[in-house]
C-alpha cells in the first residue's frame, strides 16, 4: 500500500478500531452513527487494500485476525491523540459544546437526576446529553461513555472518581401498614413483619442495623427477614411499600420525596441499616490527561446539585 493510498484509508483504520472495540457490526454502526452496511463496506475496502483478511466473521460477533489486531494496536495511540487534540481545540472556542454520553443507575437517574437535567441543559445549550439508564456496570472505554454515575463502595483504581455525596439506607412503611401490624420497636421485631427486600446471594435474606448513637461497627444487630416480595430495583420496592404491602429497605434517594411528603414514614429511626447499599455516589471517567469541558462542567453541576445528599430532613 503506497503512502497516498494509506492517507485515503485513515477513516477506514478508525472504523476498524471501533469495530474491534464494539465486537459487532451493529454496535459499531450505532457508535459511529452510520449504517451497518457502511461499516461492512469500509472494512471490505480496507481488506482489499491490505491484501489480507482483517476480520473473522461469525453469526453473532466478529473478531480480528492477527493482521487486523496488529493494525488496530499500531494505530490506536494515534487516533486517541487526534481525539484529544481535537477536544482541546474545541474547548478553545469558549462555551462547552458537543455530545456528552453518560450512564447512570436506573432508579437514581429517574428519581433524582432526570428532573434536574433541564437546569444544566438550559445553562449549556450547546451540550447534547445522551443518557443511558442501566444498573449494568458498563466498561466506559469499550461502550464509549464519557462519564458514569455510580452508587458504589469502591470506584475502580483505573478511573478518575469524583465523590458527589454520601448516601444512606432507610427502612420505610406506610402509616396504614404500621397501624395494622404494629410498629417495630427494635430490630428483632422485623422478623414478624413482611419485609420487602433486595435479593442477595445468601439463601436467607438478612438486614444488619447499628444504633445511631454508637461508634461505627458497635453493637450491630443482624436479623433474618422474610417477605412476599424481593426485587432488584428500589423503585419497585418503594412502590410496594407505598401500597401498604410491608416494610422496605431503600436507598435514601429513593425514599426521600415520599418521606418528606408523608406518604412513607421511617421505621426504627434510631437505627442505621448498614451493608445493604453503597454509602457514596460517584462520578467516574477513564483517566486521561485532558478532560473535555462538557465533562468538567457536568461534574461540577452534579457536585453542586447533590452536595447536601438526601438524608437531611428525613430523620427530623
Amino acid at each position: 500500500m503506497n503512502s497516498q493510498k494509506s492517507h485515503e484509508l485513515w477513516g477506514h483504520f478508525h472504523w476498524l478500531g471501533v469495530l474491534a472495540q464494539q465486537g459487532s457490526y451493529t454496535a459499531a454502526a450505532a457508535r459511529l452513527g452510520v449504517s451497518k452496511a457502511a461499516v461492512s463496506q469500509r472494512i471490505a475496502e480496507l481488506e482489499r487494500s491490505a491484501g489480507v483478511p482483517l476480520v473473522q466473521r461469525t453469526t453473532r460477533s466478529v473478531r480480528l485476525t492477527e493482521a487486523g489486531q496488529r493494525l488496530v494496536d499500531d494505530t490506536r495511540a494515534s487516533f486517541e491523540h487526534i481525539a484529544q487534540s481535537f477536544s482541546q481545540v474545541r474547548d478553545l472556542a469558549g462555551e462547552p459544546r458537543g455530545l456528552l454520553r453518560v450512564t447512570a443507575p436506573v432508579a437514581f437517574a429517574r428519581q433524582q437526576l432526570v428532573p434536574r437535567l433541564g437546569e444544566f441543559l438550559r445553562e449549556y445549550p450547546d451540550v447534547r446529553l445522551e443518557l443511558n439508564l442501566s444498573d449494568h456496570l458498563s466498561s466506559l472505554a469499550t461502550e464509549g461513555f464519557d462519564l458514569a454515575i455510580r452508587h458504589t463502595a469502591s470506584p475502580p483504581d483505573t478511573h478518575v472518581a469524583w465523590t458527589l455525596c454520601a448516601t444512606g439506607s432507610v427502612l420505610v412503611a406506610t402509616k396504614a401498614y404500621l397501624r395494622r401490624l404494629g410498629t417495630p420497636e427494635n430490630p428483632a421485631d422485623l422478623a414478624r413483619h413482611n419485609c420487602l427486600h433486595y435479593p442477595r446471594s445468601q439463601d436467607i435474606p438478612a438486614w444488619t442495623l447499628q444504633p445511631l448513637n454508637k461508634k461505627p461497627g458497635g453493637d450491630r444487630v443482624t436479623v433474618q427477614v422474610s417477605g412476599s416480595l424481593a426485587a432488584n430495583n428500589s423503585e419497585a420496592l418503594r412502590d410496594a411499600a407505598l401500597s401498604g404491602l410491608g416494610i422496605a429497605l431503600l436507598p435514601d434517594f429513593t425514599a426521600q420525596s415520599h418521606l418528606q411528603a408523608g406518604k412513607l414514614v421511617q421505621v426504627l429511626p434510631d437505627w442505621k441499616p448498614v451493608g445493604a447499599f453503597a454509602e457514596h455516589l460517584y462520578a467516574i471517567r477513564p483517566y486521561s490527561a485532558h478532560v473535555p469541558r462538557p465533562v468538567t462542567v457536568f461534574v461540577n453541576f452534579l457536585r453542586q446539585t447533590f452536595a447536601g445528599g438526601f438524608i437531611e430532613g428525613i430523620r427530623a
